[in-house]
């Protein structure tokens, strides 16, 4: 337990951050899910509009410091390939 106010004030913040950042990386993880599930499928269509939302959720969660910013570039270029291999895949 916090001895001290300015103590029990960051005790209380961390606790609210670690919601946040829960949240967040829940978020991200649920988003890159369904950008998998339309890639598994072979949509193309749908992957497209799942791999914009799961990019804006990668830098969101970067740009609020929840995740590194070389991670969040690295997840989005990798599924950013691999969407990209499926649409080529499809109109051949």
């Amino acid at each position: 337990m916090a001895n001290h106010k300015s103590a029990a004030k960051r005790a209380r913040q961390t606790i609210k951050r670690n919601e946040l950042n829960r949240s967040r990386r829940s978020k991200v993880r649920t988003l890159t899910k369904a950008v998998e599930k339309a890639l598994e499928g072979k949509d193309a269509v749908t992957a497209k509009t799942a791999l914009r939302s799961a990019e804006a959720g990668l830098a969101c969660a970067a740009g609020k410091g929840t995740i590194h910013a070389n991670t969040a570039a690295r997840k989005t270029s990798r599924l950013a390939r691999a969407v990209k291999k499926v649409a080529l895949a499809a109109k051949a």
